[in-house]
């Protein structure tokens, strides 16, 4: 259940409202915990009727007026026990390797353009954090919450620095095979 403590995060980091909350997850959090605005709105309810969250008083009540929300001490709370407690890792699941392995069996028709389409997405994946990289983590800034957001933000550049080179690889096996159809 991540998607409630993803919720938690960004709210403690700035309260909001949900439309704020799926465009920053669309800028930050999406990158590696991705919701849809329905799930990001379903969320918010169950959390205020946790008590977890609230929605923070506005001025003039207006039907249909965005409510942002803040985090309760019982939210946050929750997600300091949820950060301290021990998670195994999660076997992962790559829809790419398995194709690969079964192309060994029937053929390989179609794999290397997805391996060099996946090869340009990870590439510009890539690039698009280093350019998040050097613009937010300028040298200096060593609070412990930059420190802990940039190593985040290098997962996910060691991430699709592992992939390019990985497929880089892939396509010269794959150019190297004598009969690429079985």
């Amino acid at each position: 259940m991540s998607l409630p403590h993803a919720i938690l995060t960004a709210l403690l980091e700035k309260p909001s409202s949900g439309l704020e909350l799926t465009r920053r997850f669309d800028r930050s959090i999406g990158y590696f915990w991705s919701a849809t605005h329905q799930q990001i709105y379903r969320e918010l309810g169950k959390l205020e009727a946790e008590g977890h969250i609230r929605a923070l008083p506005t001025e003039q009540p207006t039907r249909g007026q965005k409510k942002s929300y803040e985090v309760l001490p019982a939210g946050r709370a929750e997600l300091a026990r949820w950060t301290a407690a021990p998670q195994d890792p999660k076997p992962y699941r790559d829809t790419m390797l398995l194709r690969l392995r079964a192309s060994a069996v029937v053929g390989t028709e179609g794999i290397e353009a997805d391996l060099r389409r996946h090869l340009t997405l990870h590439q510009s994946q890539l690039a698009e954090y280093e350019e998040i990289e050097k613009r937010d983590f300028q040298p200096g800034r060593d609070a412990p919450q930059d420190r802990l957001q940039h190593l985040v933000l290098r997962a996910g550049i060691d991430l699709e620095t592992f992939w390019t080179q990985w497929l880089t690889h892939a396509l010269t096996e794959f150019a190297e095979l004598p009969d690429k159809t079985t």
